[in-house]
């Protein structure tokens, strides 16, 4: 959806740009060009209709304003209707703050996972682990009542214990509601804040595992009833969440896969059809790859402006700020900047998503820019050098200069590659090294500043081409 609605959306602007006025005529146009770029997203008909209806209603005979065309003026109305269609709304009709799980009860507080097979509930189970972990400081407790699908407990153990969480064990042979009335007691004695209950994907249709749900929601009383859906689905995803939202009292929604996904008319559908706000959303396969939805932003994505705010917290996330200033102190002293150190800056951008993660969040006219240097091509490249950095010794990384023909040999045999790419790597540290010298005594802010202005053309960064 992103990608197809920001394309027609920029078609318009162009073609409008130098009208005075919204016309019903520009209107039309550009409700024709939404129009289609929601249903080819697959968003259900009726939510399709109602939308155009009120970005309709409030564009038609608005002056433009200041230097904005009515190109402009009419994608600043489809980002807000975006933004209020897939946010919750106040009583004087503002879009509310994203609002992350409510845990306001006598912990443990109790999230039930409810969703279709294959929408990702185990691995969202485990995401969202994570997330109150490092986020809330929880004490999280997993269980798994899916005793119907093979190696889903296994699996559940596995992520849980990737996201850092404790997993409460269960076996095929026992009854859902007889594994999560278990945990729960377990939860309580040993002083876990949160249980989350992983359970069976199922069918609308199956109304024997319908009623088994209900019948697990009415045993563990959670405080959150959350609905995870692909976003990659269309209209299945409307008839279960139906199903759902009669059989459960949802209190919100989990959008997952929504980073590799195209027409994500589920976001949209699911949102209007169940009532309930969507909470979270999958932004990669990573353990870490869950953040609070946030509808404004998002919407912002959806148009191609871009999520400048996911990526300032991106980086927040991924650079350890008490290691910048070391290195910076470490620069300012004169000590050097080896191997070590350059590792290190590999790790750091690998924390925050990788370069194409990065990319991804930036407005679409510079992550155009962006697509001209090769992403895929340039993390193989970042991959390499941290596998050449690793084939090395302590001494060598520490110093760099002991590294002659016999050792290049060595490494790039440890690292599985050619001398040449051992060479490369050792030609772009120098280059670093040097920049790092002629800082010396300039602060972290300098180097950042200069780091900044190779950006341009995504050269100075490791594993890209320089400019």
């Amino acid at each position: 959806m992103a990608s197809t609605l920001s394309e027609r959306l920029s078609r318009l602007v162009k073609t409008m740009r130098g009208q005075a006025r919204i016309t019903e005529g520009n209107v039309a146009d550009m409700l024709r060009e939404v129009r289609l770029a929601l249903l080819e997203a697959d968003v259900a008909l009726p939510v399709v209709r109602d939308f155009i209806a009120r970005v309709k209603d409030k564009a038609l005979g608005q002056q433009v304003v200041g230097s904005l065309n009515p190109g402009q003026a009419l994608v600043g109305i489809v980002h807000k209707e975006l933004a209020a269609t897939m946010g919750e709304l106040d009583a004087n009709g503002a879009l509310k703050p994203p609002a992350d799980i409510d845990l306001a009860t006598q912990p443990p507080a109790v999230l039930l996972m409810a969703g279709l097979q294959g929408s990702g509930k185990t691995t969202t189970t485990a995401k969202l682990a994570r997330h109150l972990i490092t986020r809330r400081k929880k004490k999280v407790l997993t269980v798994s009542a899916d005793v119907y699908r093979p190696a889903a407990i296994e699996q559940l153990k596995t992520v849980t214990r990737q996201a850092g969480a404790e997993w409460f064990a269960s076996t095929p042979e026992q009854k859902p509601r007889e594994i999560a009335l278990a945990a729960l007691d377990h939860a309580k004695r040993h002083f876990f804040d949160v249980l989350i209950v992983d359970t069976a994907g199922r069918l609308a249709i199956d109304e024997a595992l319908m009623a088994e749900i209900r019948e697990l929601h009415a045993a563990v009383k959670p405080v959150e009833t959350l609905f995870v859906v692909d976003a990659m689905q269309g209209q299945d995803a409307v008839n279960v969440a139906k199903a759902f939202k009669e059989a459960l009292p949802l209190t919100g929604i989990v959008l997952t896969k929504l980073d590799g996904d195209s027409r994500g008319g589920a976001a949209l559908s699911v949102r209007q059809v169940t009532g309930a706000p969507i909470k979270f959303a999958g932004t990669s396969e990573k353990i870490d790859g869950l953040e609070v939805f946030d509808a404004e932003r998002h919407a912002g994505r959806v148009l191609g402006m871009g999520d400048i705010v996911a990526l300032v917290e991106e980086v927040q996330k991924g650079v350890d700020i008490d290691e910048a200033k070391k290195l910076a102190e470490k620069v300012k002293s004169g000590s050097g900047f080896d191997l070590n150190d350059f590792l290190a800056q590999i790790s750091q951008m690998k924390k925050m998503g990788g370069l194409a993660g990065l990319v991804d969040k930036l407005p679409s006219a510079l992550a155009e820019k962006a697509a001209g240097a090769d992403m895929g091509r340039a993390e193989r490249d970042v991959r390499r050098m941290e596998g050449i950095i690793n084939s090395m010794t302590p001494l060598e990384r520490r110093k760099p200069e002991l590294i002659k023909a016999t050792r290049k040999r060595r490494i790039a045999a440890g690292a599985g590659v050619q001398v040449q790419e051992v060479n490369r790597l050792l030609n772009q540290f120098e280059q670093m090294q040097g920049m790092m010298k002629k800082m010396q005594g300039g602060g972290l802010m300098k180097m950042m500043r200069r780091m900044g202005g190779g950006m341009g053309g995504m050269g100075g960064l490791p594993g890209l081409p320089p400019r």
